[in-house]
């Protein structure tokens, strides 16, 4: 049998929305009990509320760290009604009907660097999880909202059904409410796993990391069309990154637009002081460049590699204008393409073509700090991620010769291009463009002679260019190959056993070699 709602209780950290909220509760003539911050808030607002302690006979203690956990509270949450009405009329419990609860924000604090550790514990809600859990367990009775998105959706419920929410809506809103306690435990968890208590800094890895994600989308289908697949993402995604990014055109994402755009986005993020874009195809960039405009940047990437371009996937690290736009669908096919924003003029050459999948991603923050995972059968991979930076005065130049600044240039832009390109990893680069990119070879050699050969395809001229590899050469081989090809400096982290030898060809050749002392391995 389906009861209307009689007795709210509003206990809100959060309180946006509240008082309009709780207004049209009263004006139904719905009883209000309240805590402290949250019955002051509504008072202030001329809404009849009921303090909890004037209900339960019991004062707030210990600085509010006590003060819904009792009886008269749970039992009314959980009370099943015509099950448990004798034992809720002898201990004078009244049935609560809406549980209107959202958390400390243990999240913001917890990211604050000035907050001490004490200001963060005190920030772990107790009696507000306690409430939602309660609540969602008892949903067959209780409507229970832990998001103030989900107030109009109720307030409609009760206006066309007289102060009734269907059992389908509040088993919906438990379910969402376990979700929010859940996650809101596992970002605990999370932290205080990872803090050293004697020294109260954040160690590696905590001994176990719990994960919660939310669906963004379902997706047609996964890598092949025979998978099913769905997009997941963080609760609170930050800005800049293909979680966050909102879609303003054509079709649907699928799994592997969803993967290429993000190493697409990644890897042009590398770049800030001068337009740049990215082109990548199944999982590697095939065409990076920068340029004075965004479009030269664009020209020069789609050049570096025009077959492999087409049904790529296009990355830009500023706005994206009407004359990119123009140069992109006059030119080639292409699945998606994102940037931090989309120029109108631009949105409405794009929209000729309404396939295709265009999105903003935001601007972006100068570095993410989220961990990197890899799953793999019945565990996951977690580490940090590869932000990893070099600049010039912290390599080693090991050869007779220092590459000049031209050469230096490219060298740099090349190593931020290598990092985005599966292991074994050979990127040439001339004059801030890829010429060639050899990708996934289980030969570094194989992957050499693959981008020479992808650089011949694309009418371009090796000599003069210079060589990144994600790797040490574990032989002179892959130098004296690179030699041959015209290559004029290198760029490797160097720490194989076989430097001295790799050393000795360069010079043999008089190639300009640099040692970064960093690997950029990508599985």
């Amino acid at each position: 049998m389906e009861l209307p709602i009689k007795r709210a209780l509003i206990s809100v950290s959060d309180k946006s929305d509240v008082v309009e909220f709780a207004r049209q509760l009263h004006d139904k003539g719905i009883d209000i009990l309240s805590t402290g911050g949250t019955a002051a808030l509504l008072r202030k607002h001329d809404i009849l509320v009921t303090e909890i302690s004037d209900y339960t006979h019991f004062p707030e203690i210990m600085d509010g760290r006590v003060k819904t956990l009792h009886p008269k509270i749970y039992g009314g949450i959980l009370g099943r009604r015509s099950l448990d009405d004798t034992v809720m009329v002898q201990h004078e419990i009244q049935p609560i009907d809406l549980v209107v609860v959202n958390l400390y924000p243990f999240t913001q604090v917890a990211a604050d660097s000035n907050a001490t550790l004490t200001t963060i514990i005190e920030n772990i809600d107790i009696g507000g999880p306690a409430m939602l859990r309660a609540a969602a367990k008892n949903y067959e009775s209780v409507t229970v909202i832990s998001d103030s998105a989900d107030y109009d959706r109720v307030l409609t419920e009760m206006n066309q059904n007289n102060n009734i929410v269907s059992a389908a809506i509040r088993f919906n809103l438990a379910v969402k409410s376990f979700t929010h306690t859940a996650n809101y435990d596992a970002i605990i968890s999370n932290y205080l796993g990872s803090l050293d208590k004697k020294e109260e800094e954040l160690v590696q890895f905590p001994s176990h990391y719990t994960i919660q994600l939310k669906k963004k989308q379902n997706l047609r289908y996964g890598e092949n069309p025979h998978q099913q697949a769905g997009f997941y993402v963080e609760s609170f995604p930050v800005k800049g990154i293909i979680a966050s990014a909102q879609q303003l055109q054509g079709k649907e994402l699928s799994f592997n637009n969803i993967a290429d755009t993000d190493t697409a986005l990644e890897c042009v993020k590398s770049f800030s002081d001068q337009p740049t874009c990215v082109i990548v195809k199944h999982a590697n960039p095939c065409g990076v460049a920068t340029g004075s405009s965004l479009r030269e940047s664009y020209e020069r990437a789609y050049h570096a590699d025009p077959v492999s371009a087409f049904g790529g996937i296009i990355a830009f690290n500023q706005p994206l204008d009407e004359d990119t736009s123009k140069a992109i669908l006059e030119q080639q096919f292409v699945e998606v393409i994102i940037a931090p924003a989309i120029e109108e003029k631009a949105q409405k050459i794009l929209a000729t073509k309404p396939n295709i999948r265009v999105l903003a991603s935001g601007n972006w923050l100068n570095q993410n700090t989220t961990l990197d995972f890899k799953r793999v059968m019945g565990g996951l991979l977690i580490q940090d991620q590869d932000t990893a930076l070099i600049y010039l005065e912290n390599c080693n130049t090991v050869t007779n010769r220092a590459p000049t600044p031209n050469e230096v240039k490219d060298l740099l832009f090349a190593w931020k291009v290598v990092k985005f390109v599966k292991s074994n990893a050979i990127v040439y680069a001339k004059e801030g463009q890829t010429v060639g990119i050899g990708a996934g070879q289980t030969s570094r050699v194989m992957s050499s002679q693959i981008a020479g050969l992808k650089a011949k395809e694309s009418g371009f001229t090796i000599a003069g260019s210079v060589l990144a590899s994600d790797a040490f050469f574990p032989f002179r081989d892959g130098l004296d190959a690179a030699a041959e090809l015209g290559i004029r400096a290198v760029i490797q982290p160097g720490g194989s056993k076989r430097d001295d030898e790799v050393i000795a060809s360069a010079n043999e050749h008089d190639i300009a070699m640099i040692f970064t002392g960093i690997r950029h391995f990508r599985h």
